[in-house]
């Protein structure tokens, strides 16, 4: 027996390889690939878009705009073109979720320091409040990386559409008051196409890393 064995082993460590080869190889083709939906208005929840686009179920992209970030610089879509970015909305006073929100998007900063395609796009819902020295002061605290980051203010109007017509991510505030806002904990996935490809509770580590694993597979389908 122990003769048939050592006169056998080559062969039967090759079939053994062989086997792990062809085990692996179907557990690949099995399993399922990776994807990111695509979303568009009539993808999300009502509450948290203008009732103009609610209708629109496909081809949805982010507009255009122009703001001013913490440095005072105009930032555009010009800025970001071709990158993967979060988007999120907050305002520099807010004692509730905001200063956790702003705690995790540092570390979605850490996890694409040395990473120039990937970039952050906060937006202030109260930019009577939060000017340009204020975001600044802010940003410091913080620690904002200013080119990577930007912290916007700009025409409540202008920060109200782009809020409820593109990123689809803020509530309504007072019906008595014109472009009222209510930031919620969302982060938004933006893809190289402009195209929204997720939504994230801000105050959760685990979704956090989600959206950190997200951005990730993003930067494999280029």
């Amino acid at each position: 027996m122990l003769d048939f064995l050592k006169k056998f082993r080559i062969f039967f460590g090759i079939m053994t390889v062989f086997s792990i080869i062809i085990i692996f190889l179907f557990y690949q083709a099995l399993k399922p690939k990776k994807t990111l939906p695509i979303f568009n208005p009539a993808d999300v929840n009502p509450e948290l878009v203008d009732s103009t686009v609610q209708y629109v179920q496909k081809y949805h992209t982010i507009a255009d705009f122009r703001f001013t970030n913490q440095n005072g610089k105009t930032v555009t879509q010009k800025d970001y073109e071709g990158k993967i970015y979060v988007a999120d909305f907050f305002f520099t006073t807010c004692g509730s979720i905001c200063p956790i929100m702003t705690t995790n998007m540092v570390d979605v900063q850490k996890a694409f320091a040395n990473n120039p395609k990937v970039m952050l796009l906060s937006h202030t819902v109260f930019p009577e409040n939060d000017s340009v020295p204020v975001l600044k002061a802010y940003a410091i605290k913080k620690g904002v990386n200013d080119k990577k980051w930007n912290l916007v203010t700009g025409d409540k109007k202008a920060i109200y559409t782009m809020a409820r017509k593109s990123y689809l991510a803020v509530k309504l505030g007072k019906p008595s008051e014109i472009y009222d806002m209510v930031h919620t904990e969302n982060f938004v996935l933006v893809d190289q196409k402009r195209r929204v490809r997720g939504f994230y509770d801000g105050t959760k580590k685990a979704e956090i890393q989600r959206l950190i694993d997200d951005v990730n597979w993003l930067l494999t389908q280029e």
